[in-house]
């Protein structure tokens, strides 16, 4: 356990340390988060210690990937505790840049991703992507990691951030790394805190009806009547409305009809007022 996670919120002062550790040979590792941190980002940060030798954790709440009606202002906040929890995992540096830094006076670009942000998030969350591709980009372009980690929970995001960083050209590798899911397989999101005890108890079906859709489609069944009656099962068991629940092709998120190859079963649906994603690997048999 470290107590010396240092922390930043002065590109000039971040640069300096950066810079220094790679003047040293060490091999840097971002892990960026919008805070509320939770086990699955701990998670990101020891596989960032796995793999490199410093670990970086940006923790910025970016309203630009909000919409208006989205929970930007209620979305949970908790800096000290989220330093507290990257000490103890030993995170090299933390860096909580605000908005006035991310977006100054004056700031006027955006990146529109291209066809990985179509149909899914990108249509019920208009310009979410355009918030989270430019958000990125700036914070890659900040840290300048070796190696910039996501967590496949976000799986249209991995994506999207995969397809900017190929079109760009931009000297970074992403990687994604499994979901992580509670003892009863909800996924871990900063989100969950939303749930109420009676919601808590029924979210996990959400992860329950896509592991048996993803089961069936690798043994070849047709997704489209596979996807009604999971949409049923999902609405009869307490959510909604469900946004969307589809069977993409892992690499290019086109819509598949049986996954002859590699595809993910992905959903976007409400319990109450919170909103859940998750999605689950479908690999044909």
């Amino acid at each position: 356990m470290s107590d010396t996670t240092l922390r930043f919120d002065r590109l000039e002062s971040l640069r300096e340390r950066v810079d220094a550790w790679r003047a040293g040979g060490d091999r840097i590792v971002l892990v960026p988060t919008m805070g509320a941190l939770h086990s699955g980002h701990l998670a990101l940060v020891a596989h960032a210690k796995a793999i490199g030798r410093r670990a970086i954790v940006s923790i910025f709440v970016n309203p630009t990937q909000f919409g208006p009606n989205e929970d930007f202002s209620r979305y949970p906040r908790d800096t000290e505790t989220d330093l507290a929890l990257l000490a103890q995992a030993s995170a090299d540096a933390a860096w909580l840049p605000s908005v006035e830094t991310m977006y100054p006076t004056g700031f006027s670009t955006r990146i529109e991703p291209g066809p990985a942000a179509e149909g899914l998030c990108g249509t019920v969350r208009p310009g979410h992507f355009s918030g989270v591709a430019t958000v990125v980009t700036k914070l890659i372009n900040q840290v300048r990691p070796d190696i910039a980690l996501f967590g496949e929970k976000d799986f249209q995001q991995l994506q999207v951030i995969r397809s900017v960083v190929r079109d760009l050209d931009m000297a970074v590798t992403i990687e994604g790394v499994p979901t992580l899911r509670e003892a009863d397989g909800l996924a871990l999101s900063s989100r969950n805190r939303y749930l109420d005890p009676r919601e808590r108890a029924i979210a996990p079906r959400l992860h329950a009806v896509l592991a048996e859709m993803a089961e069936r489609l690798g043994r070849g069944a047709e997704a489209a009547p596979l996807i009604v009656e999971g949409t049923t099962a999902l609405e009869a068991a307490g959510f909604g409305p469900v946004q969307y629940l589809e069977v993409r092709d892992a690499q290019t998120l086109a819509p598949v009809v049986r996954a002859e190859r590699e595809a993910r079963v992905l959903v976007a649906a409400y319990l109450g007022a919170t909103r859940l994603i998750d999605n689950v690997a479908v690999v044909p048999a």
